[in-house]
């Protein structure tokens, strides 16, 4: 089983998003019973659209229940700003284009590039990970090679 480090407030949202999965749970068995009633299964859509419903409920369930299961939450008072590492916020110029940018990084479970928060496990975040303040590193994208600085560390 795959370690998943992600903040508190991550671990909180991955639970509250069980519970509320959890909770369609009843109304989705409620939709199957009345479909069912309804006569012939074999041409019933409202029976297969219900039974689809609740198989996807069921994978979004079990995949939550692993992630939570997985989940190792990061201890923000011993993150250090020496170093890039998970929880950093992180100041960097891209060299080729002149371009500044900040954002967090963050496990996957909790990235959100529109909100500032970048995976750890994509390219740039790879390659920010352990380098100082004023270091240039290069990212493998699939754009191609992305030159930057490290301008700022800070948490």
């Amino acid at each position: 089983m795959d370690i998943h480090y992600m903040t508190q407030e991550g671990l909180d949202k991955l639970k509250q998003d069980l519970a509320d999965a959890l909770a369609r749970r009843p109304v989705i068995s409620a939709a199957i019973a009345e479909a069912r009633e309804k006569g012939d299964l074999s041409e019933n859509a409202e029976y297969e659209s219900a039974r689809e419903q609740q198989g996807l409920l069921e994978l979004q369930i079990a995949k939550l229940q692993n992630l939570i299961a997985s989940a190792r939450v990061i201890d923000e008072s011993q993150v250090g700003v020496d170093k890039v590492q998970l929880l950093n916020k992180v100041k960097i110029k891209n060299l080729a284009m002149g371009k500044e940018m900040e954002f967090t990084l963050v496990g996957e479970n909790e990235a959100d590039f529109a909100h500032g928060k970048l995976a750890v496990t994509t390219p740039i975040g790879k390659a920010l990970l352990g380098h100082a303040k004023g270091d240039v590193v290069v990212a493998q994208t699939p754009a191609g090679e992305m030159k930057m600085q490290i301008l700022n560390i800070s948490l």
